[in-house]
């Protein structure tokens, strides 16, 4: 298992300014970094592949995707433009060497129709997303992560369980389940048991508090977490997620309007120190 950090807690964007914090994070004991290439036309995906191979460390990418590239539309020409769209994205993680690519990523991030996902929703989802999946099946070991998140920001799928019946219908072996716990503790029956459930399926985890804020200052149950993780043979990455209020935008997106620790470094660094320690006492008892 390697321990990841969401670039969004130190930068709103990626760009070549934005280098110089892979070295940050490595120095801070980070394996891996997260990175959501918002602006796509000027994102350094060349430069961020060597940087991170000279400092040792994995890149993956995630992405929200905005309304106007929503697959599950009822609007042809927007479920077309979405799934072009997402090849970019691909090819963008496929250049900056991505291990994974995941997040809210099936569907428009925010695109909520008023009532339950329905059968045309999910068969214009699954139809897409095949020709999503094919298409990055060309690229070495790229994962796509169809991340289950809260209500309030999608109907379409909410629960691991349901997760896992999407990437069974697509049906690509590329396609994996990217669990986030600051999702889960709100939506799932049992956190511990859609661990279980989800099993070799998952590809992906983001670990987040309940309120977004450093690991092990919460109510997510941890220990029971990662020795879940452990009794399903999970060895991926593990990305610590959150967001600064300081930035407005993503403030606005993600709804973040207290701060949740001194300062990124504060909330990354004890985290990271949190998360190792709970993952060895887990495979102690083990």
């Amino acid at each position: 298992m390697i321990f990841g950090i969401h670039s969004l807690l130190f930068t709103e964007t990626f760009l070549d300014k934005d280098l110089i914090l892979l070295d940050k994070f490595q120095r801070m004991g980070f394996d891996a970094v997260e990175i959501i290439p918002f602006d796509p036309d000027r994102f350094p995906a060349a430069r961020v592949r060597q940087a991170a191979a000279s400092l040792g460390l994995t890149i993956n990418t995630g992405y929200g995707m905005p309304e106007e590239y929503n697959i599950i539309s009822p609007d042809a020409s927007v479920r077309r433009r979405g799934i072009d769209f997402s090849k970019r994205l691909i090819d963008l993680s496929n250049e900056a060497g991505a291990k994974v690519f995941g997040g809210m990523i099936y569907c428009g991030w925010g695109y909520l129709s008023g009532r339950m996902r329905t059968a045309e929703e999910w068969k214009w989802g699954v139809e897409g997303y095949q020709e999503i999946a094919a298409y990055a099946s060309q690229c070495s070991g790229l994962v796509l992560g169809i991340e289950p998140v809260n209500r309030f920001e999608s109907h379409f799928i909410n629960v691991a369980s349901d997760a896992v019946k999407f990437i069974q219908a697509v049906g690509f072996p590329n396609v994996k389940v990217h669990l986030d716990t600051f999702h889960m503790i709100r939506e799932e029956d049992d956190m511990i048991r859609a661990v279980l459930e989800t099993g070799s399926n998952i590809g992906y985890i983001h670990a987040c508090e309940n309120q977004r804020g450093i690991p092990g200052r919460g109510m997510v149950p941890w220990r029971a977490f990662f020795g879940a993780l452990g009794q399903v043979g999970y060895d991926g990455c593990v990305t610590i997620e959150s967001f600064d209020p300081d930035m407005p935008k993503i403030a606005k997106l993600c709804c973040i309007w207290r701060k949740l620790a001194d300062s990124p470094e504060q909330l990354a660094s004890e985290g990271l120190a949190f998360l190792k320690r709970i993952q060895a006492e887990a495979l102690a008892a083990a």
